[in-house]
């Protein structure tokens, strides 16, 4: 695609303020349910930090030449859960979060590592193009069903039962999906660099209107749940009102002794629960790059090297966690929002870090974040994913089709991933560890693929059509 903004350009300050705002947007609504789903105190301003500082840190390592953000990740859901649940106390599993943060970022030094002086070569036939393509395509569409549950979702509760019509909710959603749209297609150039920032503020303001509505008399119009914003003054107006700082989680580890609580079976419990799974992020890692380079013209892996993201990522990912407790990782939705604006400058990105950490002390700003509807979010979510299914697709461009070993290797992959093919190993110690549906895919289609690999095209090789019949 054309890009409007390449990664090394850099618009004038005003605008980097905008886009990297965007940004910020674009990766806000994951980066936050991230400790909320966890929960045991966590903090959704601490997670902004440290992914804010994550990013950052990956920046550092890429020489400036990778434009994704890092955000707290999904994949580590279940390793974070066990972190606390084999824990006596809060604080020594806040120190579980960061052990195992710096494990999984070990596991990517190493890879690193064996890239720098092995090479990437081995990756591209490990992964070509008929393995990765379908891949990518698979991270966007497993987000799909997300997307559409937050389309019908209000965000306001009765008794813990969202009140609004997942009609009404849907019709929020609707505008900012048509503005987002409307903004990339037919606006100006400027426009086009900011659909995301226009299509929330607009389906924000319909969800007010509605949530108007809703509070004379109908609570199935009340959209937009104020309580992050009441809670501000709920004991009057104070300095934390305004500013407060974050409940960084190397604070909470070192209160009551968390660290000092440490034992050799608590760390082997948390490597069986880290380590894993940066395996399976790792070849995410690699999927979110191969992607976002066909976005940005550039091979991402070769300059500035695989070597350096996956520091980048391991290092930044562990730094993160230190103050946010998360893991981060590259985010979907911040290479959605390169391809859709056409704006690759990473000077945005670094804008939108520096955003993260110095909106995470603004009370208000937090707050009016956490006010922003799923259904809002979700609008937005379905371009975001819809696009990076599509780049997926897109990769698959130069594959011949036409030969059943390429048919072959991107059916099993979008089937198992669309399907939800995900593996759980049960240990010994009640823990479990999943392979996730994208990994199960990635892995299926690796080995489909290593089968297939000595077929060749004969000119009297049925037809894939022949195989459907």
């Amino acid at each position: 695609m054309k890009l409007i903004y390449g990664i090394h350009d850099k618009p004038k300050f005003g605008s980097v303020l905008i886009f990297a705002f965007q940004q910020l947007l674009a990766i806000m609504a994951a980066t936050i349910a991230v400790p909320a789903i966890v929960g045991n105190g966590m903090s959704a301003s601490a997670a902004l930090f440290g992914a804010g500082v994550g990013t950052l840190v990956y920046q550092l390592f890429t020489r400036f030449r990778s434009p994704v953000f890092l955000g707290s990740s999904f994949a580590f859901l279940g390793s974070m859960f066990a972190a606390f649940a084999g824990a006596a106390t809060a604080a020594l599993g806040y120190a579980g979060l960061i052990i195992g943060a710096g494990l999984a970022g070990l596991v990517y030094v190493i890879l690193a590592i064996v890239v720098k002086f092995v090479g990437v070569k081995w990756i591209g036939k490990l992964m070509p193009a008929v393995v990765i393509g379908p891949t990518v395509a698979i991270i966007g569409l497993s987000l799909a069903g997300n997307a559409v549950g937050d389309m019908m979702k209000g965000d306001f509760a009765r008794g813990g039962i969202a009140t609004a019509s997942p009609y009404v909710a849907l019709i929020c959603a609707l505008v900012t999906l048509f503005v987002v749209i409307i903004c990339s297609t037919y606006g100006g150039k400027k426009l086009r660099l900011i659909p995301f920032i226009i299509g929330i503020l607009a389906g924000y303001a319909v969800a007010f209107i509605f949530t108007l509505v809703g509070r004379a008399g109908n609570e199935a119009f009340r959209i937009i749940d104020f309580a992050p914003i009441k809670n501000l003054v709920k004991d009057g107006v104070k300095f934390s009102t305004f500013l407060s700082l974050p409940e960084f989680s190397f604070l909470k580890a070192f209160k009551d002794g968390g660290f000092k609580s440490l034992n050799l079976a608590y760390i082997g419990t948390i490597a069986v629960g880290y380590i894993p799974v940066a395996f399976v992020v790792f070849a995410e890692h690699i999927a979110d790059h191969k992607n976002l380079s066909t976005i940005v013209g550039q091979d991402l892996l070769t300059d500035p090297g695989l070597s350096r993201t996956l520091l980048g990522d391991g290092i930044g990912s562990f730094v993160g966690a230190i103050f946010g407790g998360c893991p981060n990782t590259t985010y979907g939705e911040s290479i959605g929002c390169v391809a859709i604006t056409g704006n690759a400058s990473v000077i945005s990105i670094t804008g939108a870090a520096l955003l993260a950490i110095l909106f995470s002390f603004i009370s208000p700003f937090v707050a009016f974040l956490d006010s922003i509807p799923s259904c809002v979010m979700g609008g937005v979510c379905m371009t975001l994913y819809g696009f990076i299914a599509v780049s997926g697709l897109k990769m698959l461009q130069p594959v011949d089709l036409n030969e059943n070993r390429n048919l072959f290797v991107v059916s099993v992959i979008l089937i198992a991933g669309v399907g939800g093919l995900a593996l759980n190993f049960a240990l010994k110690n009640g823990q479990t560890i999943t392979v996730t549906s994208i990994a199960c895919a990635l892995i299926l289609g690796i080995i489909t693929n290593f089968m297939l690999s000595g077929k060749k095209k004969t000119d009297d090789e049925d037809e894939p059509q022949q195989l459907i019949k």
